[in-house]
């Protein structure tokens, strides 16, 4: 009678432990699924959240590097005497300046775009500097010529840049 009554224990636990482990089965691929879809959701709600901030960064770098065009910086920023060295250090101010009001753009921005703008920034403040150690400028009338010379024959670092941010964008649309 022990045997039989263990058997037909054992016939009653086999099915009850198979129905337990589909259930836990079932219960913990449909939990893994809530957790992945609630995970979708939230990256998709961050996304629509901060991708209007990246644009109006990107945007806000883009003016930065107009600012700091030396073409555009020689007209909107006049020598306010003549010599050479302060109007240097008048512009590379300007673009100090500009640089530092803009420095929280980085967070929005990815690290590649953000050293690029860096060294047009210091490239561009490197070619007001060696310009103004020249030994043919002689005042600041003749440094914003000498500058101004310099990048007919080749893009400004700011042009550079811009078509780096530009290429950025565009990778955001795709």
């Amino acid at each position: 009678m022990e045997q039989s009554q263990f058997l037909n224990l054992l016939f009653n636990i086999i099915p009850a432990t198979i129905v337990g482990l589909v259930a836990y089965y079932f219960f913990r691929s449909h939990t893994n699924n809530e957790e992945g879809r609630r995970r979708y959701l939230i990256q998709k709600e961050a996304q629509n959240t901060s991708l209007p901030l990246r644009f109006q960064s990107y945007e806000r770098m883009a003016l930065f590097l107009e600012r700091i065009n030396p073409a555009k910086l020689l007209l909107r920023v006049g020598p306010i005497t003549d010599d050479k060295e302060a109007y240097a250090n008048l512009l590379t101010a300007s673009i100090g300046q500009e640089f530092d009001h803009n420095l929280a753009q980085q967070i929005y921005i990815s690290d590649e775009c953000w050293n690029v703008i860096k060294t047009a920034k210091n490239t561009t403040s490197q070619v007001i500097r060696a310009a103004a150690k020249n030994e043919e400028v002689e005042d600041a009338n003749k440094l914003r010529e000498f500058i101004l010379k310099g990048l007919v024959d080749k893009p400004s670092p700011s042009d550079t840049a811009l078509a780096f941010i530009k290429n950025e964008v565009q990778e955001l649309f795709s």
